[in-house]
């Protein structure tokens, strides 16, 4: 067996993360070549992430990127299988690196999860899939991109796509608003508008924008349970009553209707009005969001058009 630098390990060991054993080994069966050795460490991080594949992985955490523009952001919920992983250095490094990845203009126009594991690593030339696959290997738990949202502001339109990560990376928004004036739209009040919005939704989990998104089998079905509750009265005063709890039902699930957080008195719809005169009689419009908490059933995930 060929004698290997001590130098070369050190190399390849600050290159993969491999440990020392794993890298000597890459080593003397490449010959001492650098490059063919950091391939072999790659070919077998990645079978060994396929024994991996079949494990639950349900910890990890929401990112976000915005473009320096303001006008590009994506929200993703990257998974691994423990708590203790999800807050180590290396899987944070990694994910930082894959939101800038599907942020950037490389991903633009990509819509699926099998399309975005495609697209390549600027830093290694690594397919996002065989990344992850390497980062399994490494870190000894299946990891995966499970979903993500990418939202952009159409050329010859104003606003701005803004987004908020709560409770330690548990919890993340992602939303677009929209303006009528380019002006406002480049304000500092605006942007400290968007910010509340992104607070908003983090917080009161609204589940559309308006109320003629939500789905009319759900507000059927809602009607029905509460026409039940109330049997036995005048059907003009269950009709009153009815109404009542849908607004209520409203107020909660629609964003529009929400009481603001730092100002009950007044919804997110007067908000968005109030600051819209503020600034020049601009109309300013919550176009979607995205609201991701990790872990849950992906019918969680909002992604709505307003």
């Amino acid at each position: 067996m060929a004698e290997i630098n001590p130098a070369l390990v050190k190399t390849l060991r600050e290159k993969t993360n491999a440990g020392m054993m794993d890298c000597k080994k890459a080593l003397t069966e490449a010959g001492g070549d650098l490059e063919k050795a950091e391939a072999l460490l790659r070919q077998k991080g990645i079978a060994s992430a396929g024994k991996k594949a079949g494990r639950a992985a349900k910890e990890g955490v929401i990112t976000a990127n915005i473009q320096a523009s303001g006008r590009v952001g994506v929200i993703a919920e990257i998974n691994c299988e423990t708590d203790f992983v999800a807050k180590n250095d290396i899987f944070t490094k990694f994910v930082k690196e894959i939101a800038e990845e599907i942020s950037s203009d490389a991903a633009a126009g990509v819509a699926t999860l099998d399309q975005m594991l495609e697209i390549k690593l600027r830093s290694s030339g690594l397919a996002l899939k065989d990344a992850f696959a390497a980062k399994t290997a490494e870190l000894g738990e299946r990891m995966l991109l499970r979903r993500f949202d990418r939202f952009e502001i159409p050329a010859g339109s104003e606003g701005i796509v803004a987004s908020y990560i709560h409770l330690q990376g548990k919890v993340g928004v992602l939303v677009e608003v929209a303006s009528t004036s380019e002006e406002a739209a480049k304000s500092d009040s605006f942007r400290e508008l968007v910010k509340d919005i992104t607070l908003q939704i983090a917080a009161a989990s609204p589940t559309v924008v308006s109320r003629d998104q939500v789905d009319q089998v759900l507000v059927a079905s809602e009607r029905e349970i509460y026409k039940a509750q109330v049997q036995g009265k005048p059907e003009n005063i269950v009709e009153k009553i009815v109404d009542g709890k849908m607004d209520k039902f409203f107020s909660t699930a629609c964003l529009l209707e929400q009481a603001c957080i730092k100002n009950p008195d007044i919804t997110v719809s007067e908000l968005l009005a109030s600051k819209g005169k503020e600034l020049g009689g601009a109309t300013l419009t919550v176009r979607r969001f995205a609201r991701y908490l990790v872990g849950e059933d992906a019918a969680g995930a909002v992604n709505t058009d307003g």
